[in-house]
C-alpha cells in the first residue's frame, strides 16, 4: 500500500511538472518574417492572414497599421509556413526571412548558453529575472544612501511592487527633476537592462563624470526599471513573446492590455483595438490598468517639479515625441526635433549606430494612449520616446552580447537630453 501511494505521488508530481512544462510557449521553427507591401493587395494579403490564422505582428503591432510602403515584421508559426509560403509566392510580395528559428534566437539571446530561466546572479549585461532586479534596486539603495532612495509606489495586478529609484545628490530643497521608466512591453527585455544600465552609471560616475555630477547635484531622476513587471514575469517564465499586462477582463478569457495605449491622450481614437484579445487593447477606459494609474497618478502629483519624461521601448531605432495620437505638430515640435537630433548624433557617435527621430505617428505610424503624449500634454515639455536596437534583425530578440553596447550608446544620448533639459529649466 505504502508503494501505491508513493508511486501515486510520483506520477502526480510528473503531472504536475508536465502541466508547468506545457504551460511555457514555445516556438520551435517559427520563422520571422519581413514582408514588404507595395500595393494595396499586398496590405488586404496580410490583413486577410491575420483574421485567418494565429500570427505575431512584430512592427508594426497590429495589422490595421499595416500600409503600403511599411514593412511588416511578422512571426509565423511553423504549422502555417506552407500557407504562407503559398500565399506570399502567388501575390509576388517581395520578402524576406529575419529569424529562421525563433526557439533558437529565443534559446540563443543567454550569450553564455544558459537558459534564460536559469538562474544567475544579476549583471549588467545579462537579462535580469523580476526577482534578481529587485534585490538588485535593495542593494543599490543601500549601498548609496545619499544618492539613491527606492519608492514603492503602487502594487501590480498581480501584487508585485511597482517601484522607483530616486537618484540625485541628497538636498533639503525640491529639485527638478526626470522621470524615466523602461520595461512597458514585456518581451522588450533590452529596456529594463537600459534603466538598471542607467542607475550603474549614475553612481559609478557621480563625482568623477562631469555632466553626470551637475544633473544629479542639481536635478533628480526617478527611475523606473519595470513598469510592466507582471508581464515582464510572465515573459521569463511562461512566454518570451509576450506583450502586455496580465490582468483579467471580465467578459472575456483573454488577458491584459497594451499599456501604452491605457493612457488618457486620444484614447483609443487611432492605432490601438478596443479587442481585448489584441496585443494593441487599449483597455476598457482610460487608466484602467493599475499599473498606469499608478504611474499617471505619481506624474500627476509630481508635475510642478517633473521636467522631462523618457520612456524606453524598442525595437526600430527611433527618437519619438509627441505627437503619436493626431499628425498634428507639437507646440515645442521646433525645440524637440532639435534636442532629439543632437540626442541621436550623441548616440551615433559611439558606434555608428542610426537612429531617425521624429514626432511619432509621422515617423512611425499613429498611436493613441501613449504615456508620451499624455505626460506632454500634461504639461511636461521634454517628452520622449526611445526604439532601442536593432532595426529587426533580432527584433525583440536582441542577443546579451548587445546589452553593453546598446546601453552605453543610449546613455550619450539620455545625458544629451537630460543636459538640455538642465539648461532649459522652465
Amino acid at each position: 500500500m505504502a508503494s501505491f501511494t508513493a508511486n501515486m505521488k510520483l506520477l502526480l508530481f510528473f503531472g504536475l511538472v508536465a502541466v508547468a512544462l506545457a504551460e511555457v510557449k514555445r516556438f520551435e521553427g517559427d520563422k520571422v518574417f519581413r514582408l514588404k507591401p507595395n500595393l494595396d493587395a499586398h496590405v488586404t494579403i496580410i490583413k486577410d492572414l491575420a483574421k485567418s490564422i494565429e500570427v505575431d505582428f512584430w512592427s508594426p503591432h497590429s495589422e490595421d497599421l499595416v500600409t503600403i510602403g511599411t514593412d511588416v515584421d511578422i512571426q509565423i508559426p511553423a504549422r502555417y509556413l506552407n500557407l504562407v509560403y503559398t500565399t506570399l509566392d502567388q501575390s509576388a510580395m517581395e520578402y524576406e526571412i529575419f529569424i529562421e528559428d525563433v526557439q533558437a534566437a529565443v534559446d540563443g539571446q543567454a550569450d553564455s548558453g544558459a537558459s534564460p530561466r536559469a538562474h544567475r546572479a544579476h549583471s549588467y549585461t545579462k537579462y535580469n529575472t523580476w526577482s534578481e532586479i529587485e534585490a538588485w534596486i535593495d542593494s543599490t539603495a543601500s549601498a548609496n544612501p545619499t544618492l539613491v532612495s527606492k519608492q514603492v509606489i503602487g502594487k501590480t495586478f498581480e501584487g508585485r511592487p511597482l517601484i522607483l529609484l530616486k537618484i540625485g545628490k541628497s538636498s533639503s530643497s525640491t529639485k527638478p527633476a526626470i522621470f524615466m521608466d523602461c520595461g512597458f512591453h514585456a518581451r522588450e527585455w533590452i529596456t529594463p537592462a537600459f534603466c538598471q544600465w542607467f542607475v550603474k552609471e549614475a553612481v559609478e560616475t557621480y563625482g568623477s563624470d562631469t555632466e553626470m555630477t551637475s544633473l544629479l547635484n542639481n536635478m533628480d531622476v526617478y527611475v523606473m526599471p519595470v513598469f510592466n513587471v507582471d508581464g515582464y514575469v510572465f515573459s521569463h517564465t511562461n512566454n518570451r513573446m509576450w506583450r502586455k499586462t496580465r490582468s483579467k477582463i471580465s467578459g472575456t478569457s483573454c488577458i491584459g492590455t497594451d499599456p501604452n495605449r491605457n493612457f488618457d491622450a486620444g484614447w483609443c481614437t487611432i492605432g490601438a483595438s478596443s479587442d481585448p484579445c489584441s496585443d494593441t487593447f487599449c483597455g476598457k477606459t482610460p487608466e484602467s490598468e493599475i499599473e498606469t494609474k499608478t504611474v499617471a497618478d505619481f506624474i500627476r502629483s509630481n508635475k510642478s517639479t517633473i521636467k522631462a519624461y523618457i520612456t524606453v521601448h524598442s525595437y526600430s531605432q527611433l527618437l519619438l515625441f509627441p505627437y503619436s495620437y493626431t499628425y498634428d505638430l507639437a507646440a515645442h515640435h521646433s525645440e524637440l526635433l532639435t534636442v532629439a537630433q543632437g540626442a541621436t548624433a550623441a548616440l551615433t557617435s559611439l558606434y555608428g549606430t542610426r537612429y531617425t527621430s521624429g514626432p511619432g505617428a509621422a515617423t512611425i505610424y499613429p498611436a493613441a494612449g501613449g504615456s508620451d503624449d499624455w505626460a506632454y500634454d500634461l504639461g511636461i515639455k521634454y517628452s520622449y520616446t526611445f526604439e532601442l536596437r536593432d532595426t529587426g534583425f533580432y527584433g525583440f530578440l536582441l542577443p546579451e552580447s548587445q546589452i553593453k553596447p546598446t546601453c552605453e550608446e543610449t546613455m550619450l544620448a539620455v545625458k544629451y537630453i537630460a543636459t538640455h533639459v538642465q539648461k532649459n529649466l522652465y
